[in-house]
C-alpha cells in the first residue's frame, strides 16, 4: 500500500463530500438553524442522540451549544443535552427495557412540546434513534436528522432530514460534525449577532 496516496485519496474524498453537502444540504441546514434558534428563543431545549461515533457527535454538538463555539461571541449557555452520556441510565435501560428503548425513554422523560431532537445516524436505520424520534413526535417536538447514504428509515420520520451524500461511514461522520459546527455557529449569530473583532 502506498500510504501517501492513501492519505491523499482520503483527504480528496472528504473534500468532495463537503462540496456535495453544499449543493445537496444547504436548504436543510438553514431550516435546522431556524428551528433551533426559534426553540432557544422560546426557552426550549435541544436533545441529541446517536450510537458510537454519532454518540460522540451528539456530545460534541451539545457542548458547542452549552459552552460556545465562536469565542468572539459573548453569550449565555444554551440548553442542549446529549442523552448518550449517562452510563447508569443507558445500562439500566439496556438491562431493564432493552437497548432499543433507552433513547425513547429519556426523550419521554426530558422532552417537551417545542423542544428539538437531533437524531444522528450514518445509515438512518438505528432502531434506538428511530424509537426516540417516534416518541419525540408524540410529544410535539421537532426532529432533525443528521443522516447518510439514502437517509434510511429515519429520512421520512424527520421534520428536517440532512443527508450527507456519501456511502462511506467515515466521510458521513466528518460531514456530520462539519454540519454541526455550521449550525452551532449560525445559531449563535442568529441569537447574539455576528462576532466583534
Amino acid at each position: 500500500m502506498d500510504k501517501i496516496k492513501f492519505i491523499e485519496s482520503s483527504l480528496n474524498e472528504s473534500a468532495e463530500v463537503k462540496k456535495k453537502i453544499l449543493s445537496h444540504c444547504t436548504e436543510q441546514i438553514l431550516k435546522a438553524v431556524e428551528v433551533i434558534s426559534t426553540a432557544f428563543k422560546n426557552g426550549k431545549k435541544v436533545l441529541l442522540c446517536g450510537n458510537g461515533g454519532s454518540a460522540a457527535d451528539s456530545q460534541h454538538i451539545a457542548t458547542e451549544f452549552v459552552i460556545r463555539l465562536n469565542p468572539k461571541i459573548k453569550r449565555p449557555g444554551l440548553p442542549a443535552i446529549a442523552i448518550t452520556t449517562d452510563t447508569s441510565n443507558l445500562t439500566a435501560g439496556g438491562n431493564d427495557i432493552g437497548f432499543e428503548n433507552t433513547f425513547a425513554r429519556t426523550v419521554e422523560a426530558l422532552g417537551n412540546e417545542g423542544d428539538v431532537l437531533i437524531g444522528i445516524s450514518t445509515s438512518g436505520n438505528s432502531e434506538n434513534v428511530i424509537r426516540a424520534i417516534k416518541t419525540a413526535k408524540e410529544k410535539n417536538m421537532t426532529v432533525i436528522g443528521l443522516l447518510g447514504k439514502d437517509g434510511g428509515r429515519m429520512k421520512e420520520l424527520c421534520d428536517i432530514a440532512i443527508v450527507v451524500p456519501s456511502n462511506n461511514t467515515q466521510r458521513i461522520q466528518e460531514g456530520h460534525i462539519t454540519i454541526g459546527h455550521i449550525i452551532s455557529e449560525l445559531v449563535e449569530i442568529e441569537l447574539y449577532g455576528e462576532p466583534k473583532d
